[in-house]
């Protein structure tokens, strides 16, 4: 079974930055969705909150690791450490992808995400996340914001729908 990619929509924050990247009135003739966010924010936290139909309220365990360690945790927001802080080295992008399989299903929606923030000074992490909501529509919209702070110009997301045939 091949899987296809389709670009359903991108986003570039411009000028004077933007408080949250949104996609809205996603169809729903594929088979799951993957997000893929170039982010930096004009604040010092790194948080970036998924938000799915208006929901936030999605459970999530998570494990990161760092240059001297690590740490695991679990939420029922779904925060993920995937934003560029601005007092990170300049001109830096945190990457991050967000699976979200079966999303027209009647049933509760499980995601996964994984991504990197980097400093080149002192710091970097990388998280891989797993969450579940219980939103039992099929997804037609998505919110990425950081939560302090808002994205800086050159920030950038796209979806992609994912057909299995």
């Amino acid at each position: 079974m091949a899987n296809t990619y389709t670009l359903i929509a991108s986003n570039t924050v411009g000028s004077g930055g933007a408080a949250n990247i949104q996609f809205t009135s996603i169809p729903q003739t594929y088979t799951d969705l993957l997000i893929k966010i170039s982010g930096r924010a004009n604040d010092t936290g790194t948080n970036l909150v998924l938000t799915l139909n208006s929901t936030s309220t999605i459970s999530s365990i998570a494990l990161r690791g760092y240059g001297s360690g690590y740490t695991s945790d679990t939420s029922t927001t779904a925060v993920l450490r995937m934003v560029e802080p601005s007092n990170f080295t300049a001109s830096t992008f945190a990457s991050a992808e967000i699976y979200i399989p079966n999303y027209t299903s009647s049933n509760n929606k499980s995601w996964s995400a994984d991504g990197v923030i980097e400093n080149n000074d002192t710091d970097s992490a990388q998280a891989l996340i797993a969450g579940l909501t219980s939103i039992a529509v099929a997804i037609t919209s998505i919110t990425l914001a950081p939560i302090t702070g808002s994205f800086v110009q050159y920030s950038t997301a796209y979806l992609y729908g994912i057909s299995n045939s």
